[in-house]
């Protein structure tokens, strides 16, 4: 079965009595070439596991399968199960597990599912659960890399420099935690229903050390502050956001001490900035968390 094939997958999905659900995001793929290019870029082969984050019909599970040593795909639509099974069946090296990613014990299903091989993960994420999803992998700890289709937009602030308009806090986590590379974009067109956005691949690294030194729950409270108010200036964005907060000529001459001028934004400041004026501000570290 050609699961890109649109006659094959209205076909199929016919014989299920399957309904696509715009709550969950689901857009499958009508272009091979998508998958097996995604798959390709995620770094699979026969020494490693791959978790797979809402297989749909399975395109992206079958490329997978034929490169890695195993798969484990979480699906959250039940319906679909049905419909995995019967387009799965020739590979034995493939679980499809029932449930909700952002519920899921990753370490549990990890150690369960894929024993001692080394993990990478490679999904074709729904749009609305991209950011969330995203950090919890992240925070794991637990994969070798992260490969995903997302939205463009969603791609270029995780891959964006300072000073451009994509760029925010969630730029500095992922490039925080993570070597972060723009791979190549995905029409709307190579989707069923097509999507009214365009789709891009990005491949994240995560970093052996961190790539500055510092506190990190007090460098992502700094960041947050920082972007919480876009438009104003830092020292206008820290002295709303923080709490509790310098007075406003404590931070005029932190930021002085920092050799930046006081009309700066803080999507001027790339890591190592903020870095450095995260471990100048006087705050007692108890305060400092990452909720």
């Amino acid at each position: 079965m050609d699961l890109c094939d649109i006659r094959e997958i209205k076909a199929l999905l016919a014989r299920h009595g399957f309904h696509f659900s715009k709550s969950m995001g689901q857009n499958f793929l009508i272009e091979d070439w998508v998958p097996r290019d995604i798959a390709q870029a995620s770094g699979a082969d026969g020494t490693c596991s791959v978790l797979e984050i809402g297989p749909g019909i399975g395109p992206l599970t079958a490329q997978l399968a034929d490169l890695a040593g195993r798969v484990v795909a979480v699906e959250l639509d039940r319906s679909l199960l049905p419909v995995l099974d019967e387009t799965l069946a020739g590979f034995d090296n493939v679980t499809v597990v029932p449930g909700d990613i952002m519920k899921l014990d990753l370490v549990q299903l990890v150690r369960e599912q894929c024993g001692a091989l080394p993990v990478r993960v490679c999904a074709n994420l729904p749009y609305n659960i991209t950011s969330p999803v995203l950090t919890k992998l992240i925070q794991s700890g637990l994969f070798a890399s992260i490969t995903v289709m997302i939205q463009r937009e969603v791609a270029r602030r995780i891959c964006a420099a300072p000073g451009t308009a994509d760029y925010g806090a969630f730029s500095l986590f992922c490039q925080y935690h993570t070597e972060p590379e723009y791979l190549f974009e995905v029409p709307p067109q190579c989707f069923l229903p097509a999507p009214k956005v365009t789709s891009a691949v990005v491949r994240m690294v995560p970093r052996e050390q961190p790539p500055v030194q510092a506190d990190e729950a007090q460098l992502f409270r700094v960041i947050r502050a920082a972007f919480a108010q876009r438009r104003k200036t830092l020292l206008n964005s820290l002295a709303s956001s923080l709490t509790p907060a310098p007075s406003k000529e404590e931070l005029r001459r932190i930021l002085s001490d920092c050799g930046l001028p006081e009309t700066v934004r803080g999507e001027q400041l790339g890591l190592a900035e903020f870095a450095d004026l995260a471990g100048r501000l006087p705050f007692p570290k108890s305060l400092c968390d990452l909720t």
